[in-house]
């Protein structure tokens, strides 16, 4: 992983004031990857989006981490669906330029 920045669990503790143990459930239904990085549990700075999005969940709309996973999950089957969706139209392109 060289090259990749990490921001401290702590960090984002003290900033959002969450307890280590929101991070850690985080963690363990597999939405973020924590990383121990010079003896700090750390998450990526790549994934600091998904992390506020998260927090924001969690914050704002009172959902809880499963409800988290739940969501993260059907965003992810959505932008799945929608990258497949664009490739087939650009596939259909190619034909219909043909007509």
């Amino acid at each position: 992983m060289k090259g990749t920045e990490f921001i401290s669990i702590s960090d984002l503790c003290a900033n959002y004031h969450l307890e280590i143990s929101f991070f850690n459930q985080l963690h363990e239904v597999g939405l973020i990857e924590i990383i121990t990085y010079k003896k700090t549990p750390c998450i990526s700075i790549e994934t600091i989006n998904n992390v506020e999005k998260m927090i924001r969940m969690h914050h704002d709309l009172n959902v809880n981490i499963q409800g988290i996973d739940v969501a993260f999950n059907l965003l992810q089957k959505v932008e799945k669906l929608q990258n497949e969706l664009n490739s087939l139209k650009n596939k259909l392109r190619l034909y219909e330029d043909d007509f």
